[in-house]
């Protein structure tokens, strides 16, 4: 009975927020593709017999994460398939990009009907969430039919514990099926038991995404970009990534006035979400600057037109997906964005992890636990508003001893933080019972 009440509220929902969905669809081109497999579950059918794990990795940031997991259980479990769900357009096209060789479809929205097809046509031996997707109807069928699942890189900050905290006794029915989850920190752990999830199946293993960050800034990512941007290895580059507005504009107007003392001084704008490219793009041009773009430009157009080009008064734009990573490793200064907003900020393990001297605000709960230990470690600067931000990346420019102590101190940090894939892969073997020899025999 609780199944159709369910289906009742998310048509309901679906209703009210269609006029929404519908203009967003027409004006923004957001929601146009994979409209089948949601509402009625018609994900590709998997062929043959062989084990099968499921991810489901809701956007571009958890798609991302599952990069070194999927690379070693393929190494180790080549017989097994690889099934990847996301949620949005944007992480659809990443997970096309670096897993070709996984069978991947949009997830079933949480309708019964759905979710038992979805679970028909892919029939996986394990299903696997990445951070954290209380889906009712999705962890329900995968318990009825024996799915072993599980949570990987599970996280609960502060805000979404407070509100979970509220409904409990609904949450706890949600989290008691779950065979493992395996959490960032000991802080988390503490969560998830307290909303109910099985203290012997929650795990404090570590972040995973600390073991996917670049550290090399001479690796080939890193080079395609410094040559589509007509950049140098001598080049000095203030980044913002992940940014938010108006975190644009307050960059834009630090780099404006820094430039009058420091005119080699280059900026890298990355934009959290993609819909906002154009409109960043446009707010550049309108400050009166040059544009380069990083999807209309290659290595080749570079070399041609920008060898001599002066960059001085041109911003460089990263509108693509799937770069992030890889475009912290052009920059010396790093400000990660979400932070003077109310986002409560954005990943900043990856600029860490290239020795950039961080820049933070100080809305940054959604890392709280990094953000502690990379001040403990005197590896961050916070900054409180654009004039605080402004005089910390002069003094950053001005003072190479700070920039080089603040830098290694945060790729120092990173590098100590590794091993959560792995101590994960233990934990979903011992829920799937595969022998721990079975994977050391092959990476051997």
């Amino acid at each position: 009975m609780f199944r159709y009440v369910l289906n009742l509220i998310y048509v309901l929902l679906i209703l009210s927020v269609s006029p929404v969905l519908i203009y967003r669809r027409w004006a923004q081109g957001k929601y146009r593709q994979g409209w089948s497999q949601k509402l009625w579950g018609n994900l590709p059918a998997r062929q043959g017999d062989a084990p099968c794990l499921w991810f489901h990795a809701v956007s571009v940031g958890e798609v991302l994460q599952l990069e070194p997991i999927v690379a070693s259980w393929k190494q180790n479990h080549p017989e097994w398939d690889i099934v990847i769900s996301t949620t949005t357009n944007t992480g659809m096209q990443v997970a096309q990009d670096k897993f070709p060789d996984c069978l991947l479809c949009y997830c079933p929205l949480d309708f019964t009907w759905a979710v038992r097809k979805a679970f028909d046509r892919i029939r996986p031996t394990g299903f696997v969430l990445v951070e954290l997707e209380l889906w009712p109807n999705l962890i329900a069928e995968a318990h009825r039919r024996g799915v072993k699942s599980a949570i990987i890189n599970g996280r609960l900050g502060e805000k979404s514990f407070g509100g979970y905290s509220r409904i409990r006794k609904l949450i706890s029915p949600l989290l008691e099926p779950f065979d493992c989850i395996a959490v960032q920190n000991e802080v988390y752990k503490k969560r998830f038991e307290s909303l109910g999830a099985n203290a012997n199946t929650v795990h404090d293993v570590g972040s995973m995404k600390f073991d996917r960050l670049m550290t090399d800034r001479h690796g080939p990512a890193v080079c395609e970009l410094r040559e589509a941007f007509g950049l140098d290895e001598k080049s000095l580059v203030f980044m913002a990534g992940s940014t938010h507005a108006p975190e644009e504009q307050i960059v834009l107007n630090v780099w404006k006035q820094l430039r009058q003392s420091i005119p080699e001084l280059r900026l890298i704008i990355a934009p959290r979400h993609a819909e906002r490219f154009d409109e960043v793009a446009q707010l550049i041009q309108q400050q009166g600057c040059n544009l380069i773009r990083r999807s209309e430009v290659s290595p080749l157009v570079a070399r041609e037109n920008f060898s001599v080009s002066n960059l001085q008064n041109t911003v460089l734009l990263l509108d693509t997906l799937g770069e992030l990573s890889a475009c912290w490793g052009l920059a010396q200064i790093a400000y990660v964005g979400g932070t003077l907003t109310n986002r409560g900020g954005q990943n900043m393990m990856e600029p860490s992890a290239y020795g950039c001297a961080v820049l933070l605000g100080p809305n940054t709960w959604n890392f709280a636990d990094v953000v502690r230990d990379l001040c403990e470690r005197n590896a961050c600067l916070i900054v409180k508003n654009e004039a605080n931000l402004l005089e910390s990346v002069d003094n950053i420019i001005r003072g190479s001893r700070l920039r080089q102590r603040v830098g290694e101190a945060a790729s120092k940090y990173v590098l100590s933080k590794r091993g959560a894939t792995q101590k994960t892969i233990v934990h979903l073997k011992q829920i799937l019972n595969i022998p721990s020899e079975a994977i050391s025999s092959r990476a051997a």
